[in-house]
C-alpha cells in the first residue's frame, strides 16, 4: 500500500504555488514527489474502492473485539471469492485442454489460501470468556451459511442440494448456487481431462451426476498411482501435485477452524444450530481429492 506522502526536509512551496491546485507540485523537472491533487477521488480509490470496504464494519455489541472478529470475517469472505476465481479459471482451462493455464491459476490459488488460512490467526487465540462477549451478536449467524464458501467446497466435488436452502430468501445467490451444484467441479474437469488424455477413467465418472458428492473410485486411484510411478517430471504428475497443495491446504483450513472453536466454546452447540466442534471433526477427517492420497500406498 503507498506511504503516506511526507514534504521533504529543507524544501518550501515554489513561489505561485497556490495550496491546493496542485500548481509547482509535478511541474519541477525530476521533481521526486506523488501527484497529490485530483480532479475527484484518487486513482487508488476508484480501483480498491476501500472507501466502501472500510465502512462496510457495524459491529452490534460494546465489546471491542467484535471488530477483529468481523473485519477478520470480511477478509476470509474476499479470499473465497479469489479463491472460486482460480479454480473457475482453472477449470476452463481444463475444458480447453490448457492445462498450463490450469497449473498456474491452481498455484496462484495455493499462495491465496496461506493467506486465507493465516487469517485465522486474530482469532485462534479466544478464551470463551472473550468470544462470548459478543458472541450473542451474531444470533443465528454462522460461516457455514457462507454462499462464497458453499461456492469452494461445490467446486472441491462437496456438492448437496440441502446447502441451497439458507439463501432461498436472497435470489440471486441461490440461483448462483444452485448453477454451481449443477456444473462439474474442479475434480470433475481434472478427470475428464485425463480421459481425454488417454487414461483409463470410467465412464461412470465422467459421466456422473455432477450435482451428487464426488465418491472415490479404484480405478481413478490406479491412474494417480501409475501416474505417480512414472516420469517424474511429467505434466500430469505436475497437476496432480498441484491439485495435492490445493487439497493440504483445504485440510488446513478446515482443522486451523477446528482448534479456533474448540479453543473459544469448547463443546457447545455453534452458531446456527450446528453441532459445533464435533460437526468441524466430522470435516477435518474428509480428504478433498480423495484418490490422490489413497493412491501413494501403492506407489
Amino acid at each position: 500500500m503507498p506511504s503516506q506522502p511526507s514534504e521533504p526536509s529543507g524544501t518550501s512551496q515554489p513561489t505561485g504555488a497556490q495550496p491546493g491546485t496542485g500548481a509547482g507540485t509535478e511541474a519541477d523537472s525530476g521533481s521526486e514527489n506523488p501527484n497529490l491533487d485530483f480532479a475527484g477521488t484518487t486513482p487508488y480509490e476508484d480501483y480498491v474502492k476501500a472507501d466502501v470496504l472500510t465502512h462496510l464494519q457495524h459491529p452490534l455489541s460494546d465489546d471491542p473485539g467484535e471488530m477483529s472478529f468481523l473485519v477478520t470475517t470480511q477478509v476470509m469472505e474476499l479470499w473465497f471469492t479469489v479463491i472460486v476465481h482460480e479454480w473457475t479459471v482453472a477449470s476452463r482451462a481444463l475444458r480447453a485442454d490448457d492445462p498450463r493455464t490450469a497449473l498456474e491459476a491452481l498455484k496462484r490459488s495455493v499462495y491465496e489460501m496461506l493467506s486465507l488460512n493465516a487469517s485465522w490467526e486474530p482469532l485462534a487465540h479466544l478464551t470463551p470468556a472473550q468470544f462470548n462477549a459478543y458472541r450473542g451478536a451474531l444470533g443465528e449467524g454462522s460461516g457455514f451459511q457462507s454462499a462464497m464458501y458453499r461456492r469452494m467446497e461445490f467446486m472441491l466435488g462437496e456438492k448437496s442440494a440441502s446447502m441451497l436452502v439458507p439463501h432461498r430468501g436472497a435470489p440471486r445467490v441461490h440461483d448462483e448456487l444452485e448453477k454451481a451444484l449443477h456444473e462439474p467441479s474442479l475434480y470433475d474437469e481434472v478427470l475428464r481431462y485425463l480421459a481425454r488424455r488417454g487414461e483409463d477413467i470410467p465412464e461412470e465418472v465422467t459421466g456422473r451426476d455432477v450435482s451428487q458428492r464426488y465418491e472415490p473410485h479404484p480405478r481413478v486411484e490406479q491412474v494417480w498411482a501409475r501416474i505417480y510411478s512414472g516420469d517424474p517430471g511429467s505434466e500430469l504428475l505436475r497437476l496432480g501435485e498441484a491439485l495435492t497443495e490445493v487439497a493440504e491446504q483445504v485440510w488446513r483450513w478446515r482443522n486451523d477452524h477446528l482448534v479456533a472453536t474448540r479453543r473459544a466454546m469448547g463443546s457447545k452447540q455453534g452458531t446456527g444450530g450446528s453441532a459445533g466442534v464435533a460437526w468441524l471433526e466430522k470435516r477435518a477427517r474428509k480428504n478433498v481429492f480423495p484418490e490422490l492420497w489413497t493412491a501413494r500406498s501403492y506407489v
